[in-house]
C-alpha cells in the first residue's frame, strides 16, 4: 500500500524531529520539559515564547475552579447550569441545552477528556458569575503563580489573538495543579468517559500508550498547531513536558514521547529552576495558521480532525482497562518500549471508562449556580410535569464551523458526539470506516518505511429534592 503525500511527510516530520531529539538539537517548535518535584529544567527550546494555547486554557480553567471549591465557594457536586451564551459556543462541545445542570465533578471530567468549549463557560458562569469576570480570576491565578507570558480572556482557548501563554507557563500551571491538588490528579489522566450509552476517548495519544503517562491536556487551533502539556511518572520521578506548535497529532505524540525518552535517561543536575527563565513578558503570537492548515488539502485537514477528535463508540458489557488488555499492559510487560514514531503511530488503546451524567447528583438539596442576571433567567421544569415527547439534553445539531474550531479543524459535523438515549445524530460519520481502514493500513506501511529508513526497529429517574438557583458569587 502507497502512502499518499500528506502521509509521507508526516513521516519525514516525525523522523526528523525524534533525529534532531536524538542529536541534541533545538526544535523548531516550542518544547519544554521540567521535573515536576524540584521544577528543574531538564530541555528547553524557546520556552518563552508567546504562543496561543488553544485548550491547553482549560488547565488553567480547571486550577481556577479547584481553588473555588478549596475556598469554599462551590463544592465538586454542586449543579452549573448552561446558559445560552455556553451553549452557543463552538464546537467541540457537549452540545446541552441551555437550562441543563451538570455537576462541577462531571464538567471538569468532561473538560479534561471531550475538551468542551459549551462546559468550559458554563464552569466560568457558575464560578465567577461571567466569562469576563472569571477570566480576571484567571489572570490573577497566573500573576499568584508567576506566570511571565500568559494572558487570559476566555475560560476555553478558542481563538483571540488577546490571549496567549508560553510552554513555561503551562508547564508552570501543571506542575501546580499536581502539588496544590493532589486529590484530583486521577482527573487528568481518565481515558475515556461513558456518558448514556456511548464512550468518549481522550485526545492525549500518550495515556495508554506511553509507560507511566499520567495526564494532562492537548489542544488545536490553526493559528496554534497541535499542542500537549503530558505528565509522566517513571519509579519516583515524574515529568512535565510541554509541546506548542506540532504540525499533527502524530508529531505531537511522537515529539512528546522522544522529550520523556531523553530526559528520563537523565539523572542529577538540571538547567535551573522554571520560574528562573528569562522572560519576554507577553507579546503576540505567531499564527501558525498557513503552515498548520493552509497548505493542505481538505482530505488531509479531514483525516487530522478524526484522528484529533477520536471516534466515540457504543458502551460494550466490558472494557478492557489500563491493567487488562490494553497497549499500556502489553508495553509495560515489555524490556523496552517501541520508538516514538511507532508509539504515536499505534491505534488507540482502550479504557475502562469512568462514568459521567448530567443534572444534580441524587439527593442533592444545596445550591444550583448560574450566569449572572446578564443571561436570560433559567426556567426550572415544573414538578411532576411531563416533557414534551422530543426533550433532550442536547441542543439541536448544527451546521460544523470554521477550520479553527477547538480540538478539531471541524470539517467534520460533531455537536455533540455522545448522546443519551439516542439524543444525537448516529456515529460514525458515513465514510468514516472506510477511512479508518486506511489509515491503519497506512500506519502499517509508514513503520516499514521507517524501520528501513532509519535502520532500528519498530515495536510491534429520580427523586430530588429541589435545589435553590443561584447567580454565582
Amino acid at each position: 500500500m502507497q502512502a499518499g503525500p500528506t502521509r509521507r511527510v508526516k513521516l519525514k516530520t516525525t523522523l526528523g524531529l525524534a533525529f534532531a531529539l536524538a542529536a541534541g538539537h533545538a526544535l523548531a517548535n516550542p518544547a519544554l520539559v521540567i521535573d515536576a518535584g524540584s521544577g528543574q529544567v531538564l530541555f528547553q527550546s524557546q520556552p518563552t515564547a508567546n504562543w496561543y494555547p488553544a485548550s491547553l486554557t482549560k488547565l488553567m480553567t480547571v486550577y481556577v475552579a479547584l481553588g473555588a471549591v478549596r475556598d469554599g465557594r462551590v463544592t465538586m457536586d454542586t449543579p452549573f447550569v448552561v446558559s445560552s451564551r455556553a451553549a452557543n459556543m463552538p464546537a467541540s462541545k457537549m452540545g446541552f441545552r441551555p437550562g441543563v445542570e451538570v455537576t462541577l465533578d462531571n464538567a471538569l471530567k468532561m473538560l479534561m477528556v471531550k475538551s468542551p468549549n459549551d462546559i468550559a463557560v458554563t464552569v466560568a458562569e457558575g464560578v465567577s458569575g461571567s466569562v469576563e469576570a472569571f477570566a480576571d480570576e484567571m489572570n490573577a491565578a497566573a500573576a499568584h503563580l508567576g506566570l511571565k507570558e500568559s494572558h487570559f480572556v476566555n475560560p476555553n482557548g478558542l481563538p483571540d489573538e488577546r490571549q496567549v501563554s508560553s510552554a513555561r507557563d503551562m508547564a508552570m500551571i501543571a506542575r501546580a495543579l499536581i502539588k496544590e491538588f493532589p486529590e484530583q490528579n486521577e482527573l487528568f489522566g481518565i481515558g475515556a468517559l461513558q456518558l448514556g450509552n456511548q464512550i468518549i476517548p481522550t485526545h492525549n495519544g500518550l495515556i495508554g500508550r506511553y509507560p507511566g503517562a499520567d495526564g494532562m491536556k492537548t489542544g488545536f487551533t490553526c493559528a496554534a498547531g497541535f499542542n500537549v502539556v503530558a505528565s509522566a511518572t517513571q519509579g519516583s520521578r515524574r515529568l512535565i513536558a510541554v509541546i506548542l506548535g506540532a504540525a499533527s497529532p502524530t508529531a505531537r505524540t511522537a515529539e512528546a514521547a522522544a522529550l520523556f525518552d531523553r530526559t528520563f535517561a537523565q539523572w542529577g543536575g538540571g538547567q535551573g529552576a522554571v520560574e528562573s527563565l528569562p522572560s519576554p513578558g507577553v507579546n503576540p503570537a505567531p499564527d501558525m495558521r498557513r503552515d498548520v492548515c493552509w497548505r493542505r488539502g481538505r482530505g488531509a485537514l479531514t483525516a487530522e480532525a478524526l484522528e484529533e477528535l477520536g471516534a466515540p463508540e457504543a458502551a460494550p458489557a466490558a472494557r478492557s482497562g489500563p491493567g487488562g488488555g490494553s497497549l499500556f499492559a502489553a508495553i509495560a510487560a515489555t524490556a523496552t518500549h517501541p520508538s516514538p514514531l511507532a508509539l504515536a503511530m499505534m491505534a488507540p488503546a482502550h479504557f475502562e471508562p469512568v462514568p459521567v451524567f448530567v443534572g444534580p447528583k441524587p439527593g442533592w438539596t444545596g445550591p444550583v449556580v448560574a450566569a449572572r442576571a446578564s443571561e436570560p433567567p433559567i426556567q426550572k421544569a415544573v414538578a411532576g410535569a411531563s416533557p414534551p415527547a422530543e426533550a433532550s439534553a442536547y441542543a439541536p445539531a448544527e451546521r460544523p464551523h470554521a477550520p479553527d474550531a477547538e480540538e478539531q479543524p471541524s470539517l467534520v459535523a460533531t455537536t455533540a458526539p455522545m448522546a443519551l438515549h439516542a439524543a444525537l445524530k448516529p456515529w460514525p460519520p458515513r465514510g468514516f470506516a472506510a477511512h479508518a481502514a486506511r489509515s491503519h493500513g497506512a500506519r502499517i506501511a509508514e513503520l516499514a518505511r521507517a524501520k528501513k529508513i532509519a535502520g532500528g526497529t519498530v515495536g510491534k429517574d429520580k427523586a430530588v429534592a429541589p435545589a435553590k438557583t443561584v447567580a454565582a458569587p
